[in-house]
């Protein structure tokens, strides 16, 4: 029998310890990212609704309501990601222009300032996405 590779974007489970909250994710963040997650964290705690709860949500911090999670955000080596979902991403295409993106992922570079405006648009076009789903 072959033995699986093991994943090398991961570190071994046993040296990695999973956050259970926003301070010891960033507890593991070098700079540039910590100061610009940091920044981001203030501008979607601006945008989401007061009731709103920072969590750990698939081993990243999100922003969750009773509703559900609102967004997910994330620091890597030469970015911050926010995660406010392909719909929102989708719908904001041509002000994200000169952003890297995927299907429900921006990319914010750790080098250049962060657009916080834009960061608050895309959070409360989610906020607003999660109110009209529960009206339905």
């Amino acid at each position: 029998m072959k033995k699986a590779k093991a994943d090398s974007r991961r570190p071994p489970a046993k040296d990695f310890a999973v956050p259970t909250n926003f301070d010891q994710y960033i507890a593991g963040v070098p700079e540039p990212a910590r100061s610009a997650l940091n920044k981001m964290r203030d501008a979607i705690r601006a945008a989401v609704p007061r009731e709103a709860i920072e969590t750990i949500s698939y081993r990243i911090p999100a922003f969750k309501s009773k509703e559900g999670v609102l967004v997910w955000f994330a620091a890597f080596s030469d970015h911050c990601s926010l995660f406010p979902t392909a719909a929102v991403v989708e719908a904001f295409k041509n002000e994200l222009k000169g952003f890297s993106t995927s299907k429900g992922t921006i990319h914010f570079p750790t080098d250049k300032p962060l657009p916080t405006a834009l960061v608050k648009k895309l959070v409360k076009a989610r906020v607003t996405q999660i109110a009209s789903r529960k009206r339905r």
